[in-house]
């Protein structure tokens, strides 16, 4: 009988382009490959998990998924999240409509009362009065102090006893997220054209936080980081939100100064998993020249996201971290005969040669039949061992 392959050893293995004895698998691992809370609920039975199960990332509302559950789900990651205890002490309001709390930005989020599923941002600092002065006294959140990072140590030291990747996620929000939630989207997007500059002081003053954060945690946890995640979502279903000239401009230079940062702070070889929605084919070149060693979610129903099309023409320098199945269609309204055969494709398209980790695409949502999601890991189960 063959030694048994670890589940750090199976994700580095694809993360080289290598084929593992199986497609990793994950789910939460990446910040943006979670279960939201009501569909975890309603998977609870079919899995046979009745412990409670709690809400471990406040504005997407996921479910805190406990070592017991990710062992039982044969989940292939484990994730660090520094900033998950930025909203234990947060204080929220409510009146006959919302609830809602300010992030450490300043940022207002509101969910309805009723029905309420996320949180959405709904006070932009920055909307009245975008000077520089403004800029330069935005507040930041606070980073790990040594007590955090000592904490932090700990946890990973078990992560990585146990065999499992450890992952270390980035602040909350990526740099044209974080600047639409500070200023408002429309007024930044008129912003960027009005007064660039503007915009790229904001911006700087975002990436010098990323900065000072990578360094923290990196010199702190030391060698035992294997990957490492940063977002920005820049693109719509259809294509960028912008020119890709503004693209060059005002965000390749910032990606990769701070990939270069991470990878020179890290005292061993870490991965970057980058996480950015939508259209982004005709920029994937640039990730791969920032430094970004795999992309999430893989939103195989935007334009020119072709899985096939992706893994021939980008495949041997990119690893494709989701993609798994339509979350949009598939999963949470396909048969599961659907379900089954959108997995069977996925695989196909992006697991030969390695270079393939499986997760949905995004978060699965609240609306997801658990019978599909039951079928979408059993076919991975059945269908993503190397033949």
């Amino acid at each position: 009988m063959k030694d048994e392959i670890l589940p750090r050893d199976r994700m580095l293995r694809a993360l080289q382009h290598k084929e593992p004895d199986r497609i990793p698998f994950d789910l939460g691992g990446n910040p943006n490959a979670g279960i939201h809370i009501n569909a975890f609920r309603k998977l609870q039975g079919l899995i046979n998990i009745h412990e409670e199960v709690l809400v471990g990332e406040e504005i997407t509302q996921q479910a805190l998924l406990t070592e017991d559950i990710l062992r039982k789900l044969e989940v292939d990651t484990r994730r660090i999240d520094p900033s998950a205890s930025d909203f234990r002490s947060i204080k929220k309001t409510r009146d006959n409509n919302y609830i809602s709390f300010y992030d450490d930005y300043g940022i207002k989020w509101v969910q309805p009362v009723n029905g309420g599923l996320y949180y959405d941002p709904r006070g932009f600092p920055l909307a009245d009065n975008f000077t520089l002065g403004e800029i330069k006294k935005l507040p930041m959140p606070g980073l790990p102090d040594a007590i955090e990072i000592a904490e932090l140590k700990k946890k990973a030291e078990r992560i990585r006893e146990n065999g499992f990747p450890v992952i270390v996620s980035e602040p909350t929000g990526g740099f044209f997220e974080l600047a639409c939630m500070l200023r408002g989207t429309s007024d930044l997007l008129m912003d960027m054209v009005t007064v660039p500059s503007l915009v790229e002081s904001l911006l700087d003053k975002l990436l010098n936080y990323r900065l000072e954060y990578w360094e923290i945690m990196l010199e702190g946890l030391g060698g035992l980081v294997d990957i490492v995640t940063e977002a920005d979502d820049i693109a719509t279903q259809n294509s960028l939100m912008f020119s890709p000239d503004v693209f060059k401009k005002m965000f390749l230079p910032r990606y990769k100064n701070l990939c270069t940062h991470i990878k020179k702070k890290a005292s061993n070889s870490v991965y970057i998993c980058f996480h950015s929605c939508g259209a982004i084919r005709d920029i994937i070149p640039h990730y791969i020249e920032a430094g970004i060693d795999a992309i999430n979610p893989v939103q195989v129903s935007a334009f020119g996201m072709d899985t096939k099309a992706l893994k021939k023409d980008f495949g041997d320098a990119i690893s494709f971290w989701g993609g798994g199945v339509d979350t949009q269609y598939v999963l949470p309204r396909g048969s599961i005969p659907e379900v089954r055969e959108e997995v069977k494709k996925r695989i196909d398209d992006l697991s030969p040669g390695g270079g393939f980790i499986f997760a949905p695409v995004h978060n699965i949502q609240p609306d997801v039949p658990p019978e599909n999601i039951v079928e979408m890991i059993k076919t991975l189960r059945d269908y993503g061992c190397v033949k």
